[in-house]
């Protein structure tokens, strides 16, 4: 997407693979998650009863919420179990020199 606007979040060095990391950008909390597929950002907030994701469990490119169990694909947001029943918004992620950024999504 043009006009996508990336900032820095912290450096790859920084959420070794299997983990997470949540930062707020542009008000949004966002939680950037590095799988063995690569990095991804989704929103920090389960779409079922708002818990943060980032206190739940990464396993591969699924992130487990610790509130009730619901669960997302990291890398399109979808729900992958219940109860959510609406996806994540996902964010674009680049590297650039050693550092992850990210884009929020409107």
């Amino acid at each position: 997407m043009s006009g996508q606007r990336f900032e820095a979040v912290v450096p790859l060095a920084d959420l070794p693979a299997g983990r997470m990391k949540s930062c707020v950008l542009e008000g949004r909390e966002i939680v950037i998650c590095h799988t063995p597929h690569g990095l991804f950002a989704v929103d920090n907030v389960c779409t079922h009863a708002y818990a943060r994701l980032s206190e739940g469990r990464l396993r591969g490119t699924r992130v487990i919420c610790p509130l009730h169990g619901a669960s997302f694909d990291v890398r399109d947001g979808r729900v992958l179990g219940a109860p959510a029943e609406r996806a994540l918004a996902v964010h674009a992620v680049r590297l650039v020199g050693g550092v992850i950024e990210v884009a929020i999504e409107p």
